[in-house]
């Protein structure tokens, strides 16, 4: 996932909750399909944020190499400037880029 393309707030904003549930009809069931969305986010997140910082990953303990890895500091500001897991999912949900189903609505329909 590109992280930058994202159109997500970089802060909290308010948002009309009946909006946001209109799909459902169920505001529970909204923010457990954003929850969900965006436990994998963080994952996927996490995830890449370590593989980049492995390349930097020295097992002997000196001083002088602690300062040195502007590389390493500049990663970890880049990700902490980016919108918090939840806003992500937020927003693909207004956007309508989630897919989500719920089994139990399913077994209606058959």
């Amino acid at each position: 996932m590109d992280y930058k393309k994202t159109n997500a707030a970089s802060n909290t904003v308010t948002r009309d909750l009946m909006s946001l549930c209109q799909d459902t009809q169920n505001i529970y069931e909204t923010v457990r399909i954003i929850g969900k969305r965006s436990n994998q986010i963080g994952a996927e997140m996490k995830q890449d944020l370590d593989k980049k910082l492995q390349e930097f990953a020295s097992y002997n303990d000196n001083l002088e190499e602690v300062f040195e890895n502007r590389e390493q500091i500049e990663i970890s500001r880049y990700y902490e400037k980016l919108p918090k897991p939840s806003l992500i999912a937020i927003q693909e949900y207004i956007d309508g880029k989630v897919y989500y189903r719920n089994p139990s609505k399913d077994k209606d329909l058959f």
